[in-house]
């Protein structure tokens, strides 16, 4: 199932119980995007970057650890204190974009710092299939259908407290794991639930209302 609401993912977490999610799959605000236009940048409206391009503060990291038993960080190469607060940085996850390195502007790859006690692994995928983008930092379905693969089960719970352009959703859906994802925005959240609802059916989304979004319950057993 896909749960999405559109509200400041502060706010989620606060209602969910210490490690209820089994992994935290997220990609948070790098605050860079609102500082220069790079590319494909230019179709997107850079003044709307500065309401939610805000890089998070070091609370967010410690809610995000307190409602999951696993964290995959994107952007870790922006984020030193999540390694400055970990005695162990034995796995992180890098996308290899196949770009060439004459495109100055442009990064080669991407790194995602994690809490898993894992060897470190590789994706390469090429940028230019990442095309269509709905959102400026998408990353495609099958990124993170590769990170489901190695490390999530079926039946697992997924939290992603920036939905951004919902790729994740679809990812998740096919490898039957339960989503929880947050999106600010609610312009960005719209887009996402299109995306999301052609790959998706429609009995398996649910947007919720702000502030309704709370943890699954469990049936007792008899």
């Amino acid at each position: 199932m896909i749960r999405l609401t559109n509200e400041d993912c502060m706010e989620t977490m606060a209602r969910f119980p210490d490690g209820y999610f089994d992994f935290a799959i997220v990609d948070p605000p790098y605050g860079i995007l609102n500082k220069t236009k790079r590319g494909g940048d230019y179709k997107f409206n850079m003044d709307e970057y500065s309401q939610w391009d805000v890089k998070p503060t070091w609370d967010y990291f410690e809610e995000l650890k307190r409602v999951s038993k696993h964290q995959i960080v994107w952007g870790g190469n922006y984020f030193g204190e999540l390694w400055a607060h970990s005695e162990y940085n034995k796995c992180f996850l890098i996308w290899d974009k196949n770009q060439p390195e004459t495109l100055n502007n442009f990064s080669m790859a991407e790194m995602a710092w994690t809490s898993l006690d894992k060897p470190s692994k590789i994706f390469h995928y090429s940028v230019r299939k990442n095309r269509g983008k709905i959102h400026p930092t998408q990353k495609p379905v099958e990124l993170y259908a590769w990170i489901l693969r190695l490390f999530a089960q079926p039946g697992m719970k997924v939290l992603d407290t920036h939905l951004g352009s919902g790729t994740i959703a679809v990812a998740c859906h096919e490898a039957k794991i339960d989503l929880f994802g947050c999106e600010i925005s609610e312009n960005y959240l719209i887009k996402a639930e299109n995306l999301i609802r052609g790959s998706v059916p429609a009995s398996q989304v649910k947007i919720l209302k702000p502030g309704s979004m709370k943890p699954l319950r469990v049936a007792k057993a008899s």
